[in-house]
């Protein structure tokens, strides 16, 4: 068997236990955004060096391959193929809320930069959002485990606190955005 199969050159390709689809199908934009944001850990992984956030970032990368299976399995029989569970939520939000604990939530909005690690999750963060809304525009015409919807907005949270916490381990300090053109009058309300 060969890595081409010539079904792309016209633009097609397959959806598990489907037909021959389009490649701009809602379907496969939501695996291609899965497949995006499973990349950019793994560039992630290449700038961290705490080996306990390189083990749950593996983590994530495999549950990430678990919601791609729950994706193309969505109108199979329930037992057939790997589902996103309660579970895999439990895990994320235990962990949120372990970082939560440590890091408290700002006050103020985060900007997204810092250390290269942080830089990278927060990227992460944003790239999950995308595969989030992916999700979002298929689930009616796939009947979507909604489990597997709330894993992945609970991994954004997961990666923000993350970014948060690599910036926190090497003593960055976070740094809120400054609105340059927002009027005196306005700061003076925001302020009371």
């Amino acid at each position: 068997m060969k890595i081409y199969t010539k079904i792309g050159d016209q633009g097609k390709t397959t959806f598990f236990g489907c037909e021959l689809i389009q490649k701009n199908d809602p379907r496969i934009e939501a695996f291609g955004a899965l497949d995006e944001l499973n990349s950019i850990i793994g560039v992630t992984l290449c700038f961290v060096e705490d080996e306990k956030l390189r083990q749950i970032l593996l983590k994530v990368q495999n549950d990430l391959f678990q919601v791609g299976a729950d994706l193309a399995g969505s109108n199979i029989q329930q037992n057939k193929l790997p589902r996103v569970t309660e579970e895999h939520v439990r895990e994320l939000e235990l962990a949120i809320d372990e970082l939560d604990a440590k890091l408290g939530i700002p006050q103020k909005f985060v900007l997204p930069n810092g250390t290269i690690a942080s830089c990278f999750l927060h990227l992460t963060r944003a790239m999950t959002r995308r595969a989030e809304r992916s999700l979002v525009a298929v689930k009616d015409t796939l009947n979507l485990n909604p489990t597997m919807l709330i894993y992945v907005n609970r991994l954004s949270d997961f990666l923000y606190m993350l970014a948060r916490d690599a910036n926190n381990e090497l003593h960055v300090r976070e740094q809120q955005p400054m609105y340059k053109y927002f009027s005196e009058e306005n700061v003076e309300k925001k302020e009371e």
